[in-house]
């Protein structure tokens, strides 16, 4: 077996040869630490069983170096091994057509199994990325009326702004509505409802607060 472990960290390529090591002992291993320097090694070397490929290279973007290996050697096994493992960039990398996803931060046994379902015909895909997505919360839709809870104001506050957007007054809406002194202030639209608001439009309108006589 021949493999070329691609990562730009030497402690990393010396734990790799380890493992590949562990799986074959006549295995020979080179090594890179760019993509420059890879694509060197891989046109010397049309033998290759295996490359093991970084996605975080200083010289190129890993995910591109990926589908280009895939398209120029498509006999060659590429397994991708990376500290971003999250779920996206692992199904990014399996469609690019990588044979697994082997997270850094996986003990040794785990990196030997997994290269060892590669070498069998298998596809190694980290437990974290089989979990489904915790489904986000979706916004409300366009239209959808606007109720006191979304203001944090309470109904009788909606009444009151809902008659002042009409041009009642003070005095009109304190007598029909409210016991006490109707305290009006101005503000923004988009000041009250942070980002809730569907228009970007700044519409002004009245915010009442009740004073508390002593």
């Amino acid at each position: 077996m021949k493999a070329l472990p691609v990562d730009d960290h030497a402690l990393i390529r010396d734990a790799l040869r380890g493992v590949l090591k562990e799986l074959s002992d006549d295995a020979t291993v080179l090594e890179a630490s760019d993509c420059r320097q890879a694509m060197r090694l891989i046109e010397a070397h049309p033998d290759l069983h295996l490359i093991l490929l970084d996605l975080n290279l200083p010289d190129r973007d890993g995910f591109a170096v990926l589908a280009d290996l895939r398209k120029r050697y498509a006999t060659i096994s590429v397994v991708v091994l990376s500290a971003f493992h999250d779920r996206d960039n692992v199904l990014r990398a399996l469609d690019l057509g990588a044979l697994g996803f082997i997270p850094k931060s996986a003990p040794r046994d785990v990196m030997v199994n997994a290269l060892r379902l590669v070498f069998s015909g298998g596809i190694y895909i980290p437990p974290e990325a089989l979990a489904r997505p915790e489904p986000k919360e979706a916004p409300p839709a366009p239209g959808h009326p606007i109720s006191p809870a979304d203001l944090d104001f309470t109904e009788r506050q909606m009444e009151v702004l809902a008659l002042m957007m009409l041009g009642k007054s003070n005095k009109a809406i304190n007598e029909n509505y409210l016991e006490g002194h109707i305290i009006a202030r101005r503000t923004t639209l988009p000041s009250v409802l942070s980002l809730r608001t569907y228009r970007p439009t700044v519409v002004p309108f009245f915010v009442v607060q009740r004073e508390i006589s002593h």
